[in-house]
């Protein structure tokens, strides 16, 4: 677990923009850690945390692309039902506020990447100690296999 530079793009909501900046991106080389894509009638914004983050900075000013910048708290859990629950009863119980979240579909090692907007990150950080470690508890009701696999 450790805290992230994120970068919110406001973009054009129209064919190619998204395009030119993933491209441009990908031209310097950029590791997409995590990203998330929200659209309006008028605008989108692609939220995204990437390494490293100062070639982010450079390609949005290149392309002038508006953008802001959030510390958000990136969790590593396991690949697996309930690992993200986990993480957010614990928040709730502490009373740490998730404005948003969003994951990556998977990592190296079964793992998955989580970003986490949250109201206190430093309290967020102690309450989660230990989390991206910890391999959630299995359910029966987990392991059971769709009638489909049983054939």
């Amino acid at each position: 677990m450790h805290i992230e530079t994120q970068y919110s793009i406001f973009m054009v909501n129209k064919p190619g923009v998204l395009a030119k900046v993933l491209n441009e991106f990908a031209e310097v080389k950029l590791n997409l850690i995590a990203l998330t894509m929200t659209d309006t009638v008028e605008h989108g914004v692609m939220r995204v945390v990437a390494t490293p983050s100062k070639k982010v900075a450079k390609v949005l000013e290149e392309l002038n692309m508006p953008h802001s910048l959030t510390d958000v708290l990136c969790v590593t859990l396991p690949n697996s039902s309930g690992a993200m629950a986990g993480v957010t009863k614990k928040l709730a119980e502490a009373h740490v506020n998730i404005s948003y979240a969003y994951c990556t579909a998977g990592a190296r090692g079964g793992r998955t990447s989580c970003i986490l907007k949250v109201s206190d990150m430093r309290k967020a950080m102690k309450v989660l100690k230990g989390t991206s470690t910890t391999k959630p508890t299995k359910s029966k009701a987990s392991v059971r296999r769709s009638p489909a696999a049983r054939r």
